[in-house]
């Protein structure tokens, strides 16, 4: 592997790792929070970071391309643990926009299923990640 790979990968990795930390802390943070304006701030640090998870993720796949002219050749338990993590991020970026939109209108129980849910999301995704790494 080049440097300039490396290179590559390390400045992804540095990101999807911010990413990982905003959906994590954010969900987390806002499950003890009650303040609705503080819990929309942390919706939208959220959503930023499963969109930064969901391009960085993309990226990984660009860049083994762009350097090998294939994607990554991962099979069995990485396979599982990519889908899971796509999974997760969707429905992630799902909930947060809905979030965004919706939850002036949604009772104190109906927030704190979002919050609980973003965090299990969230939590899944890290933990595939691992997985994901490790199995590839």
């Amino acid at each position: 592997m080049s440097t300039a790979q490396n290179l590559s990968y390390s400045a992804i990795q540095v990101v999807h790792n911010f990413g990982a930390v905003a959906t994590v802390a954010g969900s987390l943070i806002a499950r003890r929070v009650r303040d609705n304006v503080a819990r929309r701030k942390l919706a939208q640090l959220v959503l930023v970071g499963w969109l930064t998870q969901a391009v960085s993720g993309a990226t990984f796949g660009m860049v083994s391309y762009y350097y090998y002219h294939q994607f990554p050749d991962i099979s069995g338990i990485a396979i599982v643990a990519l889908l899971i993590k796509m999974a997760c991020a969707t429905l992630g970026i799902a909930l947060l926009i809905i979030y965004l939109w919706q939850s002036t209108r949604w009772s104190e129980r109906g927030k704190e299923k979002a919050w609980a849910s973003s965090s299990a999301l969230a939590i899944t995704a890290i933990s595939a990640a691992a997985f994901l790494r490790w199995f590839a």
